[in-house]
């Protein structure tokens, strides 16, 4: 008889809205309770394919929550799998090691949370011996490898390992816990069920070893499809692992070229068509996107003036078909340039000339826009201080990005209204 199991991570449950822009309610409402859908979509699974056990590799949880609601929420989902004779293997990440409910909620006597010391649980009556091993953070730092501190795989049983790992390092992710996976390969467990970078990765080798990504994306920068795994164990020891999709709202972003499109309403008509193509490709209930607009057209400067007008356009046409929403209009549409041997008589062109060659770059105007962001970022509360980027890196890019803005919104406004339809 096989042995089942669903593996998944970094669920972040009920996780604040961050850069998503809460101008529409609705689309922050559904954002907001994404998470949760997500979790009720997991345990409806482990319900349909009747499977022993949900993994749980760390970040349930989303930091110092203290919601009882969040908490009534989770033991309600929890209490549905323990009703059905489902076990849960559950270890802490770094998020979950500054959440409060961690250590205060009462948990269905079918939930193993690991503690801060290697610790294997055996699981007799399948075709095949199981054993689970879990380590969790004590706290929410974990800055050398948890590989040695596992206790030795259980002999003629298949091993599976849980972990919160950034592995050798992934953009945009602390390091947590860091591994080379030639380790998880060589160190004699069966499958590793990973969990803390975002993206999903099975990394081939000797061993099964599986980051399942999160099951639900919060943010344009975790856009893509979001899953999980039902991983089956038969009793001939063979492994296969099948992602399961789970997100209730799926970011993408969908790009546009304009280029040489000079009407308003065919300009409107391509983005929709775009959206629409996506729409078609995902397999979410719903699609956040993210409209990256590029190309020359005679249009450009209008549609950084009304760019509110255009989003309030596309979203009217988007409304028919529902379950369709823009987060954010990105453009780097461009005005079309003189004929080539021709002078410019058009005093604006040779003002974003001069712009965008010289005058927004100088030293004095850089860095009075610097100190206008690291004034207004250190005015925010912490957890709305990331648009201008985590590394100064990033920081500058995000100032390049905004010199580069200002200057075409500024002749936006000054440039005249072209010729074209509604």
């Amino acid at each position: 008889m096989p042995f089942r199991f669903v593996h998944t991570a970094d669920i972040h449950l009920d996780s604040p809205l961050r850069s998503l822009a809460l101008r529409n309610p609705k689309l922050a409402s559904l954002i907001g309770d994404s998470t949760r859908q997500a979790l009720v979509a997991i345990v409806d699974l482990c319900l349909d394919q009747k499977v022993d056990a949900l993994v749980i590799a760390g970040d349930l949880y989303d930091g110092d929550q203290t919601s009882m609601k969040t908490a009534r929420f989770l033991a309600t989902q929890l209490g549905r799998l323990h009703e059905a004779g489902i076990a849960v293997f559950k270890i802490r990440g770094n998020h979950d090691a500054l959440s409060k409910i961690t250590q205060e909620l009462i948990l269905p006597p079918s939930v193993k949370v690991f503690g801060g010391r290697g610790e294997a649980v055996e699981i007799a009556g399948k075709g095949v011996g199981i054993a689970v091993h879990g380590i969790s953070f004590a706290r929410p730092q974990a800055p050398e490898s948890l590989v040695p501190k596992f206790r030795p795989p259980v002999p003629d049983a298949v091993n599976i390992a849980i972990m919160h790992t950034s592995l050798a390092g992934s953009p945009g992710h602390d390091v947590y816990a860091p591994c080379a996976l030639p380790d998880l390969h060589g160190s004699g467990f069966d499958y590793w069920a990973l969990g803390h970078v975002h993206a999903r990765a099975e990394h081939a080798g000797a061993r099964t070893v599986v980051m399942p990504g999160m099951p639900q994306g919060r943010d344009i920068n975790e856009a893509g499809p979001k899953s999980v795994s039902l991983v089956t164990i038969g009793d001939d020891r063979s492994i296969s692992v099948e992602e399961w999709p789970t997100s209730i709202a799926q970011f993408e972003r969908i790009p546009v070229d304009l280029g040489g499109i000079a009407g308003w309403r065919e300009a409107v008509e391509a983005i929709e068509q775009a959206v629409g193509r996506m729409r078609d490709r995902i397999e979410a209930p719903h699609l956040v996107g993210r409209l990256m607009l590029s190309g020359r057209t005679p249009l450009a400067w209008r549609m950084r003036r009304d760019r509110d007008l255009l989003l309030a356009e596309i979203e009217q046409r988007l409304e028919a078909g529902g379950r369709t929403w823009i987060d954010k209009i990105d453009l780097s549409v461009m005005a079309p340039g003189p004929a080539e041997g021709a002078g410019s008589a058009d005093p604006v062109r040779e003002l974003g000339d001069l712009m965008r060659s010289d005058a927004m770059r100088q030293h004095g105007v850089r860095e009075a826009v610097r100190d206008l962001v690291r004034e207004l970022r250190d005015d925010l509360p912490g957890d709305a201080r990331g648009f201008s980027g985590g590394t100064e890196e990033e920081f500058e890019a995000f100032v390049e990005t905004l010199l580069g803005e200002a200057g075409e919104d500024v002749l936006a406004r000054l440039a005249a209204e072209p010729a074209g339809d509604r």
